[in-house]
C-alpha cells in the first residue's frame, strides 16, 4: 500500500520551505505547529494567499505538512507560500488530473507569478574599496 504524497519545496533568498502533500482532511502544519499560529501577524495573510484565492475546498482532502529554515521571517513566509502553492499543484497533477492542474496553475500564476516560480535575486558580494557591493569609499583630494 502506497501513500499518495508529494514534496515541493518553496525558496526565497536563503529561505528554504519543504512541503510535504498526502491524502488526508485538511491538515495545514508549520514545523509542527498549525497554520494558524504564524507569527507576525501582518504576514498571515501572505501564508494564506495560495489557500484564499482557490479556495478551502481544493485543500479539504490533503494534509500539507511544511518545514522551512534559513533565511528572514519574511523570506521564510515567500519561501512557506510558494512551498503550499506548488504543493497542490503538484499533487493535482499527480494523483487527480492535468485538466484540474492546469486550472489552479493558470489561477495562481494570473494573481502572483511568485507563487510557481522562484525569485532569482541573490545579495550581491562585497567589494575592497568601498562599504558594500556598489557604494565606495568618499574621495578626497586634499
Amino acid at each position: 500500500m502506497s501513500v499518495e504524497a508529494v514534496q515541493t519545496y518553496g525558496r526565497k533568498k536563503t529561505a528554504t520551505a519543504v512541503a510535504h502533500c498526502k491524502r488526508g482532511k485538511g491538515l495545514l502544519k508549520l514545523n509542527g505547529v498549525p497554520l494558524e499560529l504564524v507569527q507576525p501577524e501582518i504576514l498571515k495573510f501572505k501564508v494564506y494567499e495560495p489557500i484564499n484565492i482557490l479556495g478551502k475546498e481544493r485543500f479539504a482532502d490533503v494534509d500539507i505538512r511544511i518545514r522551512v529554515k534559513g533565511g528572514g521571517v519574511t523570506s521564510q513566509i515567500y519561501a512557506i507560500r510558494q512551498a503550499i502553492a506548488k504543493a497542490i499543484v503538484a499533487f493535482n497533477q499527480k494523483f487527480v488530473d492535468e485538466a484540474s492542474k492546469t486550472e489552479i496553475k493558470d489561477i495562481l500564476v494570473n494573481y502572483d507569478r511568485t507563487l510557481l516560480v522562484a525569485d532569482p535575486r541573490r545579495c550581491e558580494p562585497k567589494k575592497f574599496g568601498g562599504r558594500g557591493a556598489r557604494s565606495r569609499f568618499q574621495k578626497s583630494y586634499r
